[in-house]
């Protein structure tokens, strides 16, 4: 199990800084730990530089205290900057694998 709680599947959120807006849809933001700049798709909002902004995606790998996320690509983190939405639960079957004995 990883640190916190954090395992692979799970839907995690990201606190990123916006740097500026690149065009009319798209933000520039700065994600904490990963180092380089990250651009997302903001149709809806009117984000200014300087404000937070949540970004969700799913972990796909867990190596020792980094997580990589899927954001639309994957990006590696720290897993300090990452907090748990939702946990993954594999789905359940409503029937069973193996035909009952006749």
């Amino acid at each position: 199990m990883a640190k916190g709680g954090i395992n692979i599947g799970d839907e995690v959120v990201i606190m990123a800084t916006v740097r500026r807006r690149v065009t009319e849809d798209r933000v520039s933001v700065s994600i904490p730990s990963y180092g380089f700049p990250h651009s997302i798709i903001d149709r809806t909002s009117k984000v200014k530089k300087g404000q937070p902004i949540e970004l969700i995606g799913h972990v796909i790998h867990i190596d020792g205290d980094l997580a990589t996320v899927n954001f639309g690509v994957p990006i590696t983190v720290n897993l300090d900057t990452l907090r748990l939405a939702n946990a993954y639960r594999p789905p359940t079957r409503k029937t069973p694998l193996v035909d009952k004995p006749t």
